[in-house]
C-alpha cells in the first residue's frame, strides 16, 4: 500500500485526481493490518511530511500519521521511539545540507498519539533535555516559535527544577538576538506572532514558578546592560517585560538602583535601551517599567545618567508620537522625561524644531488617538514654558502651533511639575548645571541660576550692560575699602575676561543677600536691585575712597573733581533728584523739599483714566515704537486738572484734564516757562531719530512708558483723610502736590508698580497690562542752573529691559533683553573727535540687542523687546534701564567718562584679579577634557539607534500615504512600521 500512496503522490494526475486515489488508501488504512506494511506507510509518511517539496505533500504525510496514529496505537508507539526521536533532534532528518525544518512540526504532531503510552514518560524527558539545548543554540525566531508552541501545548515537555530556570533564561537571550530582515508587512506580523509565542511561554512558566521571574529578569538586565555586545539587543525583549507582574516592580528596581556592581555605564546602557521599547508595538506596560527606572535613579541621585540618558533619547521618543500602536506609551514617557527635566531647559529645546511638524500632522489624523495626545502635549508644553520662560524667540513658532489647544491654569501646571521633579532640592542638581561647550555665538556670558536666582541674574547683566557703569567699577584700584563693590568687580571681570561659557554668582549672591529674602524663593528685582545700590552708596561714603584714588591718578580735572567729590560711584551713575511741591489751596502757600533717588516707580494709572493725549504736564516723548504728539496750544496755561494719584471713589469727580507745557505752580499772569530742546544740543528736525522711529503696532488703549511718566508726573490732589498739614494756616488743608525732575540721572532705572495688593483674594496680584516701551526717551527736566529758565529736555535711550514672566511677584521668572549704549554710539561723537555724517549714523533699534537668560544667551531684537508680552501675555516689561545722552546737565560726567577712556581704553585689571582669571580659564579647560573623556565613554556606551528624524521626515514628505500602511492609521506600511518597530 505504501508503493500505492508513493506513485500516486509522485504521479503527474491532477491534484484532483490524486484527491480521490488518496482517500482510498486512507480509508483502507483504516483497517486491521499487519505491523511491517504499518511501519512502511509511516515511514512513508514521515517522509512526505518532513522533506515534502510541496505543501499537497505535507498535508498528505500529516494525514496519513493521524490515521495510523488513532487506528494503528500499538504500531504508532513503537516506531515513535525516544532513539527515533532523539536522532530527528540531534541529526535532523533528510539529505545533509539539506535537512528538514519541521522536526519540531513533527514532533508535536506526534505526541499526542503517545500521550498515555508506557513510553510517555522517557519521551518527556528527552523532550525536556532537547528543547533546552536547542535554545542554548540560539535558534531562529520561527525555530524558536515552534519549541515554544510545542511546549506551551505539551507543559510535561518544559524542563524542571534548575534546568526550568536555565532554560527561561536561554529563552531569554534567544529573544534578545531576534531579528526581522524583511520589510515585507506579511513578514513583519509574522515575526511578531513569533516574538508572541515565546514570550508567552514564559509567562506561562512564570505564572506557575513564580521564583523563575527574577533570576530571568536578572539575564534580561545583564543583557540590556551589556557593554561588550557588537550588535544592539533586539527591541522583542519588550515583549518580556509586559508579563512581568506590577506588584514586583518596586521591589526589582530598588534592588537594581541600589546594587553596587552595576556601574554607570551598565545603567545608562541598560536605561537607554529600555526606552527604546517604546517602539515595540506589542508591549503593555513597558512605559511604566521605563519611567519607574527612571524614578529609581532619581531616588538614588543618579542624575549624570538621567541627564545623559535624556538628552540623547528624548528625540526618538517624540518621534513615536506619530504612531497611533505606539503613541500611548510613548507619550507617557515624553511626559516623565520632560517634566522631570527640570534643572535645565535643554531637554525642551531638543524639541522646539520639531513640534510644530507634529502638531500639524496630528491634527491632519483627525482621531481620537491624535486629538487626546494634542491635548497632553499642548498641556506639557506650557508647563516647559512656565518652567523655562524667557525665550520668546524660540518659542514663537510654538505657541502659534499650540494657540487653539486648551491652555492649563498655573495651579495645574504646578501640580504636574511638582510631583515629577527628580529632586525637591535644587542644590542637588546644581553641578550638573549647565552642560554649556563653549561660550554662546554672542560672545557673553550667562550666570547659573543657583536656586531662583534669576531675579539677581537679570539684575546684574542689566548692571554690566550699563557700560560706563562697568569701565568704572572695573576701574577700582585694589583696596578700596568697599567689599562688596569688590565683589562686584571681579564678577564683572570674569563676566568680561572668562573662557566660560556661564559662570557662578555664588560669591556675590551670598554678599549682596538682602537679610529678609527667604533662601530658594522667588523674589523681587527691584527690590533687590534698590537694596544693592543703597549698599554699594552707603558703604563708599562711609569711606570716600574711591574719589580719593580717582584724584591721585589724575584721571578728573579738578573741576570735575570738585563738583562730584561728595558724590559715590552710584550716585554718578544712577542718582537724579526730584523736587516735590506742596501748595495750600487756602493760602496759596507753596512748600518744596527736594530728594534724591536711584530709580522712579510707576504706577498705573486707574483705568477710567486716559493719560495719553491729555495730560497735564509737560508730556514725556518718546521715539521708536509709539510717538507721542506735543500737546495742542502748548505754552498757554489752560486750566489747573489735579488729579488722584489713586483711583478715585464713584464719588469723586476729576477736573477735566488740559494740556500745558510747563511743570510746576503758575501764579495769575505768570509767562509760561517754554520747553528748551535746544539745550541738549540736538535739533529736533534735522535728527533723523528725533524725526523718525521704528513704528511697533500695539494695542491702540495700551498704556506706554511716557504714560506712566506722565501720570508720575501730574498732580495729586490731597483731600479728605488726605489732607495737608498747612504751617502758615496751623491746620489741615486742602492741598496739590507736584514732583519735578530737577536732575536727571545719567541711567535712569524705571520700575513698572506691576504688583499690587487685593484686599479680595490678599494677594498681591499681577497687573498684566501691555506697556509700549520707546527706545528713546525724552524727559523733562527743570533747568536749575538758570533761575526761571523753565524745563529742558534729555533724551535717554533704552538700554535694558527686566522681563518678568509670571503673575506673581513670588513665583515666575526674570531674564533681560540688554544692548550697549555708548557715547560713540550713534548720538555721540568718536572718540578721536571726527563727527560722522548724518547719513552714516546707525539708527538707534538697528544697534545689537540679547537675551539673557540665566546661563543662556543669545541674539535678539528690540522687535522681540517689543512684541513679548503680545505673544506671552505674563511676560511683561517690569524694570527699565535708560542712558542719558550726552547734553548740558550732563556734560561734566561725560567728559570725564570721555577722558578716562581716552587715557586708559578697556580698563587694566589689578595683578590679582588678572591671575585670578587666567587660572580659572586654564581650569575651565582642564575641566572641559575632562568632561569630553567622560561623556565619550558615557556616549559611546548608549545605544545605537536608527536616525530618529526620518520618522518625523516621512511623515513630512510622504503626503500620499494612505490606509494601514501610513503612520496615521496605525497600521504596518512596508516601510514605516519597520522603521517603527525595529
Amino acid at each position: 500500500m505504501d508503493k500505492i500512496l508513493e506513485a500516486v503522490v509522485m504521479s503527474s494526475y491532477p491534484n484532483n485526481v490524486k484527491q480521490g486515489l488518496v482517500r482510498r488508501v486512507i480509508e483502507a488504512a483504516k483497517q486491521p493490518m499487519d505491523s511491517e506494511q504499518c511501519w512502511s506507510m509511516l515511514e512513508l509518511s514521515t517522509k512526505l511530511y518532513l522533506t515534502g517539496d510541496t505543501k499537497y505533500k505535507r498535508e498528505i504525510g500529516k494525514e496519513v500519521l493521524e490515521v495510523y496514529g488513532h487506528y494503528h496505537p500499538e504500531e504508532f508507539e513503537e516506531f515513535f521511539n525516544v532513539r527515533f526521536l532523539l536522532s530527528l533532534l540531534q541529526e535532523g532528518y533528510g539529505p545533509l545540507g539539506k535537512r528538514s525544518h519541521y522536526v519540531l512540526d513533527y514532533i508535536q504532531l506526534g505526541l499526542q498519539f503517545v500521550l498515555e503510552s508506557p513510553s510517555a514518560n522517557s519521551i518527556f524527558s528527552l523532550l525536556r533535555i532537547e528543547v533546552l539545548r536547542k535554545v542554548c543554540e540560539r535558534p531562529s525566531p520561527k525555530q524558536c516559535a515552534k519549541i515554544c508552541k510545542l511546549l506551551t501545548q505539551h507543559p510535561q515537555c518544559i524542563p524542571t527544577g534548575k534546568h526550568q530556570l536555565l532554560f527561561c533564561q536561554q529563552l531569554i537571550r534567544c529573544i534578545g538576538q531576534f531579528q526581522c530582515v524583511s520589510e515585507g508587512e506579511e513578514e513583519i506580523m509574522e515575526f511578531l506572532e513569533q516574538v508572541n509565542k515565546v514570550s508567552g511561554l514564559l509567562q506561562r512558566i512564570w505564572r506557575t514558578q513564580t521564583s523563575a521571574i527574577l533570576p530571568s529578569l536578572k539575564e534580561l538586565f545583564t543583557i540590556i546592560s551589556s557593554t561588550e555586545e557588537q550588535e544592539a539587543p533586539s527591541n522583542a525583549l519588550a515583549s518580556v517585560v509586559q508579563f512581568v507582574p506590577l506588584e514586583l516592580m518596586d521591589g526589582v528596581i530598588r534592588n537594581l538602583t541600589n546594587d553596587d556592581s552595576i556601574t554607570d555605564v551598565q545603567m545608562m546602557m541598560a536605561i537607554g535601551r529600555m526606552i527604546d521599547w517604546v517602539s515595540w508595538p506589542l508591549g503593555k506596560n513597558i512605559d511604566k517599567w521605563i519611567i519607574a527606572l527612571l524614578k529609581g535613579l532619581a531616588a538614588v541621585k543618579k542624575f549624570s545618567i538621567l541627564i545623559e540618558v535624556t538628552l540623547s533619547k528624548i528625540e526618538k521618543v517624540f518621534s513615536k508620537l506619530l504612531y497611533p500602536i505606539v503613541r500611548e506609551g510613548a507619550l507617557s514617557v515624553l511626559q516623565y522625561m520632560l517634566l522631570s527635566f527640570q534643572h535645565s531647559h535643554e531637554a525642551f529645546h531638543l524639541l522646539l524644531p520639531h513640534i510644530p511638524r507634529l502638531v500639524a500632522s496630528l491634527k491632519k489624523e483627525d482621531s481620537n488617538s491624535a486629538t487626546s495626545s494634542l491635548e497632553q502635549l499642548a498641556e506639557l508644553i506650557h508647563c516647559m514654558f512656565f518652567r523655562f520662560s524667557g525665550f520668546p524667540d524660540l518659542y514663537e513658532p510654538v505657541l502659534e502651533a499650540v494657540k487653539a489647544l486648551p491652555i492649563p491654569n498655573e495651579d495645574r501646571i504646578k501640580h504636574l511639575l511638582g510631583q515629577n521633579a527628580w529632586t525637591s532640592q535644587k542644590n542637588e542638581l546644581a553641578s550638573f548645571y549647565p552642560r554649556l561647550a563653549s561660550k554662546s555665538e554672542t560672545g557673553k556670558i550667562g550666570l547659573i541660576n543657583l536656586g531662583n536666582t534669576c531675579y539677581m541674574n537679570s539684575i546684574i547683566q542689566s548692571l554690566f550692560m550699563a557700560s560706563d557703569f562697568r569701565h568704572s567699577v572695573l576701574n577700582l584700584t585694589e583696596g578700596n575699602s568697599q567689599p562688596l563693590m569688590t565683589k562686584l568687580q571681579w564678577l564683572f571681570a570674569f563676566l568680561e575676561h572668562s573662557q566660560r561659557p556661564a559662570i557662578s554668582p555664588e560669591s556675590f549672591l551670598s554678599a549682596s543677600w538682602p537679610p529678609w529674602f527667604t533662601p530658594g524663593a522667588q523674589q523681587d528685582c527691584s527690590e533687590y536691585l534698590k537694596y544693592l545700590l543703597d549698599r554699594l552708596h552707603e558703604e563708599e561714603k562711609t569711606g570716600k575712597r574711591i574719589y580719593q584714588k580717582l584724584k591721585e591718578s589724575s584721571l578728573m580735572s579738578q573741576a570735575v573733581e570738585h563738583h562730584y567729590l561728595n558724590k559715590t560711584l552710584i550716585e554718578k551713575m544712577f542718582g537724579g533728584k526730584m523736587m516735590t511741591k506742596i501748595r495750600c489751596l487756602k493760602c496759596l502757600n507753596v512748600s518744596s523739599r527736594e530728594e534724591a533717588f536711584t530709580d522712579l516707580s510707576l504706577a498705573f494709572p486707574p483705568s477710567d483714566r486716559n493719560v495719553r493725549g491729555s495730560t497735564s504736564v509737560l508730556p514725556v516723548e518718546e521715539i521708536g515704537p509709539q510717538f507721542i504728539e506735543p500737546p495742542e496750544n502748548a505754552g498757554q496755561l489752560m486750566g489747573s486738572p489735579w488729579i488722584q494719584r489713586k483711583a478715585p471713589m464713584a464719588s469723586d469727580h476729576a477736573a477735566p484734564s488740559v494740556s500745558v507745557e510747563t511743570l510746576g505752580f503758575q501764579e495769575p499772569g505768570e509767562a509760561a516757562n517754554p520747553i528748551r530742546d535746544n539745550d541738549v544740543g540736538v535739533d529736533a528736525a534735522k535728527d533723523p531719530l528725533l524725526a523718525t522711529g521704528e513704528q511697533a503696532c500695539a494695542p491702540k488703549d495700551s498704556r506706554s512708558v511716557p504714560d506712566l511718566i506722565n501720570y508720575f508726573l501730574s498732580p495729586e490732589r490731597l483731600t479728605a483723610e488726605n489732607k495737608y498739614h498747612c504751617e502758615k494756616c496751623a491746620s489741615l488743608q486742602d492741598a496739590e502736590k507736584v514732583a519735578e525732575l530737577t536732575e536727571g540721572p545719567h541711567y535712569l532705572i524705571l520700575t513698572l508698580l506691576r504688583f499690587s495688593f487685593d484686599p479680595r483674594t490678599m494677594k498681591r496680584k499681577k497687573i498684566l497690562d501691555n506697556v509700549s516701551i520707546p527706545v528713546v526717551l525724552k524727559l523733562p527736566i527743570l533747568d536749575g542752573a538758570v533761575p526761571g529758565s523753565g524745563f529742558m529736555t534729555v533724551v535717554y535711550d533704552l538700554c535694558s529691559v527686566v522681563v518678568h514672566s509670571g503673575i506673581s511677584s513670588e513665583s515666575g521668572h526674570y531674564y533681560c533683553y540688554s544692548r550697549e549704549c555708548t557715547d560713540t554710539g550713534p548720538h555721540g561723537q568718536p572718540r578721536d573727535g571726527v563727527p560722522k555724517p548724518a547719513s552714516d549714523k546707525q539708527l538707534d533699534f538697528e544697534i545689537q540687542w540679547y537675551l539673557f537668560n540665566d546661563t543662556r544667551v543669545s541674539f535678539s531684537s528690540f522687535e522681540s523687546v517689543s512684541n513679548v508680552t503680545s505673544f506671552f501675555p505674563k511676560d511683561t516689561a517690569y524694570v527699565l534701564f535708560y542712558r542719558q545722552r550726552p547734553g548740558r546737565q550732563s556734560c561734566l560726567l561725560h567728559e570725564a567718562l570721555a577722558e578716562a577712556g581716552r587715557l586708559h581704553g578697556e580698563p587694566s585689571l589689578h595683578k590679582d584679579l588678572m591671575e585670578a582669571i587666567s587660572k580659572d580659564n586654564i581650569l575651565f579647560l582642564q575641566e572641559q577634557e575632562k568632561e569630553a573623556r567622560n561623556r565619550a565613554a558615557y556616549i559611546s556606551a548608549l545605544p545605537k539607534s536608527p536616525l530618529w528624524w526620518r520618522d518625523l521626515d516621512r511623515d513630512k514628505d510622504d503626503d500620499s500615504s494612505s490606509g494601514g500602511c501610513s503612520p496615521a492609521a496605525g497600521g504596518g506600511g512596508s516601510g514605516s512600521f519597520h522603521g517603527l518597530v525595529f
